[in-house]
């Protein structure tokens, strides 16, 4: 009896000993794990009392709903007794949600450094675990400009800004999400619109942004709100020159201890230009609070929370939205659509040149208010024998990068420069009107490319820059000319920019840019 249980005994030893080397197997391992620095200071350092602080602050927070998907938010990242109840307004929206990748971007507060620096650790560590960084989309980020590069000296120099978010996020995500961890080096450049670009490229459908950001810093209780609620405001615009004249004016102002309006601006800026580039639906508030709000702080001085939501229209079924892909290639405009563009120029047009009045259009289709650039055309209409024939050009006029204006505004703007800004033309005459055919070019966000050999004629619309000096050509050219790869790339360069006529082929600080074109006209809709 005894060596049938010591036979059993040894059997479930190495049975246990082969299920542990099992789990070992399946656990991952990581060689660079970036340590948490912020634990026991900006929030509990204890796993129990961690969980429940957190618990504690999303139960405070009533369910809400925002209108469209979650594509990114705003949070504070002072300590949790000031912040973190605001935080959890972002957060609750997130829980149980199944999100593959977050980026985590702020202004790096301990270093200063050119561009941003994107940590290239194997995985972050909090008291609630580790968290894997995504190593291949920090790669397609870093790829996508020069001004983004692996840097973790930022990271690893006791930079809570980007930590303080971790255990939100283990808490209310239902899944294994990666991370991507971003800083920004304080040189408040046009680094943000690198940075947008290349997440809006890269950036999957299940993919947010977490950004990072306090708001006033250590002016009185009053002050703060009162400034922090004009900040809030601008921000719900999506008007990055708005925001800088704000941040400029408030500073000017002298108000006392008033040291940073947004320490996290450069990330609040990359959420707006990502906005304005994939046409995300609506900008929410969700709370604002100032440590004077909290039960220990001092209303003498204190720093301001935010917490602020932008989603996108939610996907119909089998589609999906939100994305650069999507942005780039699933955005084909429908007849009805196209009809409404060309009604606005032509109205525009009529009334601008008629009565100098800028006609305002009702318009609620939410493809039209997608943040795109544009063209508006203007031809001499041919003679009825010869309507298959293309008319006189008499203007044309566009913006290229989307701006804060929906694209119905933008064709309208277009319109009035087409018909009395095109220096190459008079201003269009009131007894013209009945001749002019109109053509509307959407266009998609321009990408850089590295070999000109790349373009392809009547597809891509084409702009040439170096210095101050710059050209562009719509996609159309190509085929109305006639024109070779080489004497199109040629022609821009030389008529357009004012540059050499083979400077895209051997002038290495000559840039060039690609995009698309939806091209229609009023014949084209019949």
């Amino acid at each position: 009896m005894k060596k049938v249980f010591l036979l059993i005994l040894s059997i479930l030893l190495i049975s246990g000993c082969a299920m542990k080397e099992e789990e070992k197997k399946e656990t991952k391992t990581y060689n660079d794990i970036r340590l948490a620095t912020a634990a026991g200071q900006f929030y509990p350092g204890e796993e129990k009392r961690l969980e429940f602080k957190i618990d504690e602050y999303l139960k405070n927070v009533s369910e809400q709903e925002v209108d469209g998907r979650v594509k990114a938010v705003i949070v504070p990242h002072a300590g949790y007794q000031f912040s973190g109840q605001v935080a959890a307004h972002a957060y609750k929206l997130l829980k149980g949600k199944k999100v593959g990748t977050v980026v985590i971007i702020c202004n790096s507060h301990t270093t200063f450094f050119d561009g941003v620096a994107v940590d290239e650790s194997d995985a972050w560590e909090t008291p609630l675990g580790l968290v894997e960084v995504d190593q291949e989309l920090a790669k397609k980020i870093v790829a996508a400009d020069e001004a983004i590069m692996f840097n973790s000296k930022p990271h690893q120099a006791a930079d809570h800004t980007l930590e303080v978010q971790l255990p939100f996020l283990q808490t209310v995500l239902e899944n294994d999400f990666k991370i991507v961890p971003i800083l920004f080096g304080n040189q408040h450049d046009d680094s943000y619109k690198k940075l947008a670009q290349a997440l809006a490229k890269n950036l999957g459908e299940d993919d947010i942004v977490i950004i990072s950001t306090d708001m006033s810093h250590y002016p009185s209780y009053e002050n703060a709100n009162r400034v922090d609620q004009e900040t809030l405001e601008i921000i719900k615009t999506a008007d990055i020159a708005k925001l800088d004249e704000h941040i400029e004016k408030v500073m000017k102002q002298n108000i006392p201890n008033e040291d940073t309006v947004l320490c996290g601006q450069d990330g609040v800026k990359t959420g707006i230009e990502m906005y304005n580039l994939l046409g995300w639906e609506s900008i929410e508030v969700l709370k604002y609070a100032n440590s004077g709000d909290a039960g220990i702080g001092d209303k003498g001085s204190v720093v301001g929370y935010g917490a602020v939501v932008f989603s996108a229209v939610a996907p119909a079924q089998g589609s999906s939205t939100g994305s650069f892909a999507d942005a780039q290639d699933d955005n084909q405009l429908n007849s009805g659509q196209k009809k409404e563009l060309l009604r606005i120029a032509r109205e525009t047009v009529e009334s601008f040149v008629r009565d100098g009045e800028v006609l305002d259009f009702e318009v609620s289709d939410k493809r039209l208010n997608w943040k795109e650039g544009a063209f508006v055309t203007l031809r001499l209409a041919p003679f009825a024998q010869d309507r298959h024939k293309e008319g006189e050009l008499r203007g044309c006029i566009g913006q290229i990068i989307p701006s804060k204006k929906p694209l119905w505004e933008v064709v309208r703007d277009m319109a009035i420069s087409a018909c009395s800004e095109d220096h190459r033309f008079n201003p269009v005459s009131k007894k013209e009107l009945d001749k002019i055919d109109y053509e509307v070019s959407v266009l998609s966000v321009p990408e850089k490319i590295d070999d000109w050999r790349k373009i392809e004629l009547g597809k891509h619309g084409v702009i040439v820059k170096k210095g101050f000096k710059g050209g562009v050509f719509l996609p159309q050219v190509a085929t109305e000319t006639g024109w070779s790869l080489e004497e199109f790339l040629s022609q821009l360069c030389y008529q357009k920019a004012g540059l050499a006529p083979d400077c895209y082929k051997n002038d290495p600080d000559v840039e060039l840019e690609v995009y698309t074109a939806q091209v229609f006209d009023e014949e084209d809709v019949e």
